[in-house]
């Protein structure tokens, strides 16, 4: 098919979109030669994007829904017996039927301990065919469960569009990938591009062979810096994700900041890290560099409450959900192993960061200096009883049961890391424990004590402390 029927094919859909819904049966009588309907509807298919269109079951095209994506989400139980399956087919072409035991499944988990032990020590990881499907079994499950909950939340919060333009940088085998294909709706458009120089792009593209007929996807193998996000001929897009990958980058900060430019004017830059404490505090370190260096802002968690202010704490932060189940390939993996959970991997435990360019905070609220003190202040009030405003950035931290419980807390203007110690439950201060992840907290008439041991300040909340969640 030469361009100029793709452009006659095009020009019509563009003309009678609004008129009526398209069919490739009809609509292949208006181009030049009368090409089959086969060859009007692949061509449709392949320019959905650009047209704004979206196909019907009975094979028509319809314009695409307009504004914001709403989706269904009530959390993650398992991995999708589907995806699963998908990749036990490749673990079976690799190391045959009984991939998991034997040699093969030596093999296999040899890999993976090499992987989690250079992971600890910060050391590069080679990404062949073996390497790829050590991930696909040990953390494709829980990639794919992080990548759903925090894309649902940006969802909930209007920031990404029905017609979706994305952009998976470090895609890996599919965790953020496969989990946006499954929040969206039937109607909505995903024009999907990966960026993934390893083997592991070997898995990805079996993995979205089936994406269904409102998704365009395109895999570059290439690495993060070497891409090139913006450019005359490059789109805009409406979410860049960075998925367990700054890391492995040797600029990560820099890196970031010039994906950010090929963002869309209210396009969103989600960065994900996992939980530990290296890879969750490099996440804020450069999550600070590329907002303190130019147009991109915090969109939250970690919001910048205080104008003008930035936070130097250490800030290990994460958010948790519920573990999910046991997948079948890591149940396997570990039986043949000898049971002792060493292969299995349910945790959903993740850091994450927010970045805009358009100036939106999920907590759109500038305290009053006459009311609030900033933690920036900290130690001119030390011993004192202050109200202050400040985001819930863990879970309860405390390491023994009985310990009072424990929580970070950030107002975007800390030096110094900040936990808030319950030592006196009440109904008054009660949403310090119910509140989630990243809500934003009033805290009126708070003790704040230096702590010696963990050179933090402590924020006592006892019987006279009352806290709300604020609006």
């Amino acid at each position: 098919m030469n361009q100029d029927t793709r452009q006659q094919i095009r020009d019509n859909a563009q003309y009678l979109r609004n008129v009526r819904p398209l069919d490739p049966e009809e609509l292949h009588e208006y181009v030049e030669g009368q090409p089959h309907p086969a060859v009007v509807r692949r061509v449709l298919r392949e320019e959905a994007f650009d047209l704004g269109i979206v196909e019907q079951d009975d094979g028509t095209f319809v314009p695409a829904p307009e504004g914001r994506l709403s989706v269904t989400f009530d959390g993650v139980d398992r991995f999708p017996d589907r995806y699963e399956q998908e990749v036990m087919d490749l673990l079976t072409e690799w190391g045959g039927l009984e991939w998991y035991d034997g040699e093969s499944g030596d093999e296999l988990r040899e890999r993976i301990r090499d992987i989690k032990e250079r992971y600890l020590q910060g050391q590069a990881v080679e990404y062949d065919e073996l390497t790829a499907l050590g991930y696909a079994v040990y953390h494709l499950p829980d990639y794919y469960a992080v990548a759903k909950y925090v894309l649902a939340d940006l969802a909930a919060d209007g920031l990404l569009p029905t017609q979706l333009r994305v952009l998976d940088v470090g895609a890996g085998v599919g965790g953020p990938a496969l989990a946006l294909r499954d929040l969206l709706p039937d109607d909505a458009l995903l024009d999907y591009h990966a960026v993934e120089p390893s083997a592991a792009a070997d898995v990805l593209e079996h993995l979205l062979q089936d994406s269904g007929q409102n998704v365009r996807w395109e895999i570059h193998r290439t690495l993060a810096e070497e891409f090139e996000p913006t450019g005359a001929d490059a789109a805009e897009y409406d979410l860049i994700v960075f998925g367990n990958v700054l890391s492995e980058l040797d600029d990560a900060a820099a890196t970031l900041y010039r994906y950010v430019e090929a963002l869309a004017d209210d396009g969103t830059l989600l960065a994900l890290a996992p939980a530990d404490r290296n890879t969750a505090i490099q996440l804020r370190t450069v999550e600070r560099e590329v907002a303190d260096g130019g147009p991109a802002t915090v969109y939250g968690p970690t919001v910048r409450l205080w104008p003008h202010q930035s936070p130097d704490s250490e800030s290990w932060s994460f958010d948790r959900k519920p573990d999910i189940e046991v997948p079948t390939m890591q149940r396997r993996l570990d039986d043949a192993g000898g049971g002792t959970g060493e292969f299995v991997n349910t945790d959903v435990q993740f850091a994450y960061s927010v970045l805009r360019t358009d100036g939106r905070r999920t907590h759109d609220v500038t305290p009053d200096r006459g009311i609030h003190a900033p933690m920036a202040d900290a130690e001119n009030y030390v011993t004192d009883r202050v109200n202050f405003l400040g985001v819930k950035l863990s879970h309860d931290l405390a390491e023994r049961e009985g310990a009072n419980p424990l929580y970070l807390l950030g107002d975007g203007s800390q030096q110094v890391d900040h936990f808030a110690v319950l030592t006196e439950a009440s109904i008054l201060n009660e949403d310090l424990r119910k509140a989630d992840y990243g809500d934003l907290l009033s805290f009126e008439n708070a003790l704040v004590l230096w702590n010696d041991d963990e050179e933090a300040y402590n924020v006592v909340v006892d019987g006279e402390t009352v806290v709300d969640r604020a609006r």
